[in-house]
Formats: C-alpha cells, sequence, structure tokens
C-alpha cells in the first residue's frame, strides 16, 4: 500500500513541477488591449496621411495591356485542331512470329 501511495505522490509531483514549466513558457497575451483615445493632433495627421494615400493610389496607371509573357509565343489556333487537319496515314498491319504458349 505505501508503495502504491508513494508512486501516485510521485506521479503528481512530476505532473506539477511538468505543467508549471509548460506554465511558465507561456507568454502573456491580453486578448483585450486597452484602448487609447487619438488626440485632435493624431487624428488630424491620420487624415492627412490617408489622404496622402489615396492620391498615391489614383497616380497608379490603369493596366491596358494583358499580363499574358506568353501571348506573342503562342499561335491563335489551338494544338487539337492543327492535328485534326493534317491526314492520317493508314497503320501497317502487325506481322506476328512466333508462337504464345500462354
Amino acid at each position: 500500500m505505501r508503495v502504491l501511495c508513494a508512486a501516485a505522490f510521485i506521479a503528481l509531483l512530476t505532473g506539477a513541477l511538468l505543467t508549471g514549466a509548460a506554465y511558465a513558457q507561456m507568454p502573456n497575451i491580453n486578448l483585450i488591449p486597452e484602448m487609447k483615445s487619438q488626440t485632435p493632433e493624431e487624428i488630424e495627421a491620420d487624415k492627412v496621411r490617408d489622404k496622402a494615400y489615396q492620391d498615391s493610389l489614383r497616380k497608379i496607371p490603369d493596366a491596358k495591356t494583358s499580363a499574358d509573357p506568353w501571348g506573342a509565343v503562342r499561335s491563335d489556333t489551338p494544338q487539337a485542331s492543327a492535328k485534326a487537319a493534317a491526314p492520317k496515314t493508314p497503320a501497317k498491319p502487325r506481322i506476328k512470329t512466333g508462337s504464345n504458349a500462354n
């Protein structure tokens, strides 16, 4: 009985040490951060920054050409129609030589 109690005590002690070590490695994460109110100067700076960003987006030209780098390399006709247009030659019958003993 003493052996059983000692084994249970050691198991509990080991488990507590392992979970304590694992808990110590966990980062302290605050999922609900405190909200800071912005000063009027910060609000004005955000508006200026947002306006400058929108102006820079308007300066980007629209892409009028296709973005296909292989467009000049490919032909306009698909490969399947080119194969279908080629005349088919009749296949020669195969000549059997030897014997199959299966």
